[in-house]
């Protein structure tokens, strides 16, 4: 009796263990949502046994957790300076770190609100625009970094400075836009295309930021792991992740 207990105490130890080393954490930008969602489906019927777990997030939010000691096995941000943050930190395997997709930037409205507007100095649109502007966080939120970039870049940003509403991700903003609580948005041009409720109005051009660059890597503790270095392999080169890519929109970057 007392065999068969210590026996099944040891097999579900073990099971136990095999469980949670089939767990695969990816903290994502939440502008990745879509498309890790699809790509962790696709990976979990080629390997049932790998649990793919995603936290969607700001990319500065996912950072600090990350930072904190939050469990994590791969991080995908949407800008360059999250990623050298927790590289600072060394809290991502270095050699791992890979550029693999760029976004652009948009300005939006609800849909059937305003129409096309040149994305200028001169603008007299922004000039006799009243309502409120919704984007991420500016001092943190790489959508809100960029942002506010471009409209200093294209001097609105003294006219618009008191009506900007910040939010925690570039997902809020575009629901804000959606709902008309706020009557524009700046936003990727993915998540614009995800909707159905908002219209691209305008384009800002691609010197007025710095490039839109979405790198991951694996944190210290994922590249330990080898369920985890397999699904960031599969996220990084494999065929059906870069058609789930483009079919979102997003621009691949070249390897290196």
């Amino acid at each position: 009796m007392i065999w068969r207990t210590v026996v099944f105490i040891l097999v579900s130890l073990m099971t136990t263990i095999h469980v949670q080393a089939a767990h695969v954490r990816i903290y994502a930008a939440a502008s990745l949502s879509n498309v890790i969602q699809d790509i962790a489906k696709l990976y979990q019927s080629k390997h049932p046994q790998v649990k793919i777990i995603p936290v969607f997030g700001a990319s500065s939010t996912l950072a600090k957790q990350i930072e904190a000691g939050a469990p994590s096995d791969i991080y995908f941000s949407a800008d360059l300076d999250w990623m050298k943050y927790l590289q600072q930190k060394q809290k991502v395997q270095v050699k791992t770190i890979q550029n693999i997709l760029e976004n652009e930037l948009v300005l939006i409205s609800a849909e059937n609100s305003i129409y096309p507007i040149p994305m200028t100095q001169n603008s007299a649109f922004i000039k006799n625009f009243s309502g409120r502007l919704c984007t991420g966080q500016m001092q943190s939120v790489p959508v809100g970094k960029y942002a506010k970039q471009s409209l200093q870049y294209i001097n609105w940003f003294n006219s618009l400075s008191t009506r900007i509403v910040e939010t925690d991700d570039v997902r809020a903003a575009l629901t804000f836009v959606e709902r008309k609580e706020c009557q524009l948005g700046i936003v990727y041009k993915t998540d614009a295309k995800m909707s159905t409720k908002v219209k691209i109005i305008g384009t800002f051009p691609s010197q007025s930021h710095e490039p839109i660059v979405y790198p991951i890597a694996l944190t210290r503790t994922g590249a330990r792991q080898q369920d985890a270095v397999s699904f960031y392999q599969f996220i990084k080169t494999s065929p059906e992740s870069r058609q789930i890519y483009q079919k979102y929109g997003f621009g691949l970057q070249h390897e290196r």
